[in-house]
């Protein structure tokens, strides 16, 4: 909330200048549903006892650009939140990395006024067609 500084300089409210974080989780899809709602369980409990949860969207399993671990698919899910304390920052980052079903985690400061993520819902990335299949097309094309 925007209000007048005594000096005449405008000054915002603690609860709107809370810096906003992103958390960017990735899962590994083999593991056992039960495991990976856990770790978000977790995620989630830690969040809201040591600052305030702002969203969370599951992006569902999608391609990796680049193998991780032998992995070639994850699980996506991001968290936006507010901390309380820094310590809630090192607490996500130290569970995090001891967990087996995390790929890949990452935790950024959100400069202010970023606009919110575009809505995702529950949709998954549409499968890409394997290179082979895309040479063959264009093979095809070029033949006609």
């Amino acid at each position: 909330m925007i209000g007048a500084h005594p000096r005449g300089a405008p000054f915002m409210s603690a609860a709107k200048a809370a810096t906003t974080y992103d958390l960017m989780v990735l899962l590994e899809p083999e593991r056992e549903q039960a495991e990976r709602a856990r770790i978000l369980a977790n995620c989630r409990r830690m969040i809201e006892a040591q600052g305030e949860l702002v969203r969370h969207d599951p992006w569902g399993v999608r391609e990796l650009a680049y193998p991780i671990k032998h992995h070639r698919h994850a699980e996506y899910h991001l968290f936006q939140f507010r901390p309380a304390s820094p310590q809630l920052l090192r607490e996500l980052d130290r569970t995090l990395r001891i967990s087996d079903a995390v790929l890949r985690f990452r935790i950024v400061k959100l400069a202010p006024g970023t606009p919110e993520p575009p809505p995702v819902g529950d949709q998954q990335a549409e499968p890409s067609v394997p290179a082979e299949g895309v040479a063959q097309a264009e093979a095809g094309e070029q033949a006609s």
